[in-house]
């Protein structure tokens, strides 16, 4: 395997410090459909989902976090409330609610976590 070392990147009009890209750029994401049967329709580092109720899943990383604490982020297509957490390095938990913030599941789910890969 070859590693390339650089301070910085460039596209000819804008420059970025390398750290940015390498701390600041998605480890994991996911879009999937979160009716039904729960399906991945685009993802990146993602192994698998598991359903875990009405408004409740788990994104499952193919590469876990260094540690469980990474930056996490999530969307639902036609409800008021979303929130994630992580269950450990290796799984992000998302919760999708109404406008009365009970559980409910939702057509379309993304996540996304930032953080340190181990």
């Amino acid at each position: 395997m070859s590693t390339i070392n650089a301070a910085n990147i460039t596209d000819g009009t804008d420059t970025v410090a390398t750290g940015y890209v390498v701390n600041g750029s998605e480890k994991c994401w996911c879009m999937f459909t979160g009716t039904g049967t729960i399906a991945i329709q685009n993802s990146l580092n993602v192994s698998s989902l598991y359903d875990q109720g009405t408004g409740d899943y788990d994104i499952n990383l193919t590469s876990s976090l260094n540690a469980n604490n990474g930056a996490h982020v999530c969307w639902s297509s036609t409800f008021h409330t979303t929130r994630s957490s992580t269950g450990s390095a290796s799984t992000i938990e998302i919760y999708t609610a109404g406008s009365d913030n009970s559980a409910q599941d939702t057509a379309l789910v993304v996540g996304t976590t930032r953080g340190d890969l181990a």
